[in-house]
């Protein structure tokens, strides 16, 4: 139930982002450079790493949202339950376990980042671009789950694929206009 009183109980960020759209307008651009963009990473990764962060923070409705979009952009169904689990035995590409366990720790005790874990990323083979990237996804995630939650934003799970196939379709654009009818 949306703790805006203006907004429908049952309202999705989309309400949020139009009724604010002088606010929502430069985050969702954010949104679109950061997962669309050029990038290091695919789509898909980028995508799984928003489900990842918003997972490791109970963030159901971002999880849902952004898990679902991972998976039509190719991420292997039930991926990302596997890695919240265990990220270790999960069956993530081995490449991008560092960039997820340093989002790990950025997430829940980013004081505790060190220059290690970021030499892992590198070891890795990604590039200071790619941890920018990285880093700028898990920021973005964090500020977009602490705004949901803060702003009582829920949805059902059938809701998750219907924004997916936008966010696959589409990006982030429109999303401060309503809906063509």
């Amino acid at each position: 139930m949306s703790y805006l009183r203006s907004l429908p109980a049952d309202a999705t960020l989309r309400h949020v982002f139009q009724s604010r759209p002088e606010t929502s307008a430069p985050l969702l651009d954010l949104h679109e450079r950061l997962l669309r963009g050029p990038s290091p990473f695919t789509v898909a990764e980028r995508e799984l790493m928003a489900a990842y962060v918003s997972g490791l923070n109970a963030c159901a409705y971002c999880h849902g949202i952004h898990t679902a979009t991972a998976e039509a952009f190719g991420v292997p169904a039930g991926l990302l339950t596997d890695a919240l689990k265990d990220l270790e035995t999960a069956p993530v590409e081995a490449r991008l376990k560092p960039v997820l366990r340093y989002l790990d720790v950025l997430t829940r005790t980013p004081a505790l980042l060190t220059p290690g874990h970021a030499e892992a990323v590198y070891a890795a083979g990604w590039d200071e671009h790619a941890l920018h990237d990285a880093v700028m996804v898990g920021a973005l995630f964090n500020l977009m789950n602490r705004m949901v939650e803060g702003l009582g934003i829920t949805a059902d799970p059938a809701w998750f694929p219907v924004s997916a196939d936008h966010l696959h379709r589409h990006g982030y654009t429109g999303l401060t206009t309503p809906p063509a009818t």
